[in-house]
């Protein structure tokens, strides 16, 4: 096992993806199994320390962040097993999705279901509740069916649906509030194709049909330019083939050039010129053109981002949602602020996940960004104004000001999850101040 320690002045500052969180944990380790970790932790809660572990930082905010021992993932990787008559692979809690995607590509194998970027590891995508879109099928949570849970004594915990039940139901979606995972179990099925279908579509028209779309196709979403009639549609839908991916030189152009190298220049000049952002977006709707291409699920459903933003996500219930946007779009319209990035919209079905965004009601997912470095406050709350309204619930890993007393309203069982808390940590060894804002004492 590697590890670092040092004194105030000379400790190692660890800072998010999004670079918006930093932190100066007293002790850093990056263990290569269980058992050392394990160690680690007993060793740390015994002097006295805080324990959080962080995966590649793509959360907006703290919840990673620890003055303690900070344990990073990058030796706890791989796949540990595939049960094809089960129907699951265990994966080591290190392993990005990226990792995860290709190994199971190989074996002809895929999850159901992914958010649309690969760079996280499974342990903090599932412990956030990282989602994609869909009409049936769930977040990366509601996919896992075990996992192995190092808790603040030390000790080993294999969680399934016949050993500690209760523990899995929380733990698949649990902060880092319960301990830390080392190990997870997805449920996969054969491997698959999708074909997606790109299509620029104008607001009314998006607004008309929403609940046509979300019902006629297996995953929908749409991104809508603030300050314009503009939005972009995808539809994803499972295809017999044969696999038709884009050109690899449109591919380059569409999802390099124009989404990445294009957007970075227009939210370059926009945070340096807001009054031009208007105007840019309108020219980049009139600019948007229709695509078609059919490969494997997990390169449909992702897409390189290499755009440094922040975030802000609210789940509403999904009757919820057209409302929303309107308001929202009406108080863009109203005000001074000048938005370059695209407002988001995704759906879930309902799950069972306790800490699930989409716990027991069909889900709509509305997600503002501002880009990195410019203001985002005033846009966000007067967003975050328009969610609470409608009864939204934070998406864990992205920043909102809601605090324990709101979400304990907002989630059914929150009460036993903060149970379970106390009795797996009652000395908080895995609390940071975000867990506290968020889950109370």
């Amino acid at each position: 096992m590697t590890e670092t320690t040092g004194t105030t002045g000379t400790r190692d500052t660890w800072r998010n993806w999004a670079g918006n969180v930093t932190a100066r944990p007293a002790r850093t380790v990056a263990p290569a199994s269980t058992r050392e970790l394990a160690a680690a932790v007993a060793r740390a809660a015994s002097d006295g320390l805080r324990v959080k572990a962080a995966g590649t930082g793509h959360s907006f905010t703290a919840a990673a962040a620890t003055d303690g021992l900070h344990i990073r993932p990058e030796r706890l990787t791989g796949i540990r097993g595939i049960d094809r008559r089960a129907g699951t692979v265990t994966v080591a809690a290190g392993t990005t999705l990226r990792q995860l995607n290709e190994t199971l590509s190989t074996h002809g194998l895929s999850l159901a279901n992914m958010g649309d970027i690969m760079a996280q590891t499974v342990s903090g995508a599932v412990s956030t509740g990282t989602h994609g879109t869909g009409r049936t099928s769930a977040s990366l949570s509601a996919q896992v069916t075990g996992l192995e849970l190092v808790t603040a004594d030390g000790s080993v915990l294999t969680c399934s649906a016949r050993e500690n039940p209760e523990v899995l139901a929380a733990a698949r979606l649990g902060l880092g509030a319960l301990g830390v995972i080392t190990s997870l179990t997805f449920a996969v099925e054969p491997e698959f194709l999708l074909t997606a279908r790109e299509e620029p579509m104008p607001l009314d028209r998006v607004t008309a049909e929403f609940d046509q779309l979300v019902a006629e196709n297996e995953h929908f979403e749409f991104y809508w330019f603030p300050h314009t009639e503009s939005c972009v549609t995808k539809r994803n839908n499972r295809s017999a083939g044969p696999a038709a991916p884009p050109a690899r030189f449109g591919a380059w152009v569409e999802d390099e050039l124009v989404s990445n190298g294009l957007f970075q220049a227009v939210c370059t000049v926009g945070r340096a010129v807001p009054a031009a952002v208007p105007g840019m977006a309108k020219a980049a709707g009139r600019a948007l053109s229709a695509r078609t291409y059919t490969d494997v699920a997990y390169k449909v459903f992702t897409s390189p981002r290499r755009v440094r933003f922040v975030e802000m996500e609210y789940a509403l219930p999904r009757e919820a949602a057209l409302a929303a946007l309107r308001e929202l779009r009406a108080m863009i319209e109203r005000s001074r602020l000048r938005i370059a990035f695209p407002v988001e919209v995704r759906t879930a079905p309902a799950d069972d996940v306790p800490l699930s965004t989409a716990y027991g009601r069909d889900t709509a997912y509305l997600a503002v960004h501002m880009y990195r470095g410019a203001p985002f406050r005033a846009y966000f709350t007067a967003a975050e104004q328009i969610m609470t309204a409608h009864g939204g619930r934070p998406h864990w890993g992205k920043l909102h000001s809601r605090d324990a007393g709101y979400l304990a309203e907002a989630y059914p069982r929150f009460a036993e999850f903060a149970a379970l808390r106390d009795r797996l940590d009652p000395q908080r060894v895995f609390g940071n101040d975000y867990l506290r804002r968020v889950l109370g004492a």
